[in-house]
């Protein structure tokens, strides 16, 4: 076996997981299908290949700026609760 009931015992302490001595059985025998089936990984052969960080290659992801009617001062303040004409009014909190 890879993992043993203790260990399941113990990650799931750590994770603040209350788990059923039935429970605690069920996730060590998952576990250990788990890592044994990725302990398989190891026995290919990876010689001469390169890791793999992105399956796309990057590319930017921004737009470019350009310049656009912004919403009238008018508008945006016409459903402010409190507004001086220019601005949000809004209470101070820093003194």
């Amino acid at each position: 076996m890879k993992i043993t009931s203790k260990e399941v015992e113990h990650v799931a302490r750590l994770a603040r997981l209350d788990l059923a001595a039935d429970e605690v059985e069920r996730m060590t025998g998952q576990l250990d299908t788990i890592l044994n089936y990725v302990a398989k990984l190891d026995e290919v052969d990876t010689t001469g290949i390169t890791e793999t960080t992105h399956t796309r290659k990057p590319g930017n992801a921004f737009r470019e700026d350009a310049v656009r009617p912004s919403l009238p001062r008018e508008k945006a303040l016409a459903n402010a609760p409190r507004q001086n004409g220019e601005a949000f009014v809004v209470p101070k909190i820093i003194s």
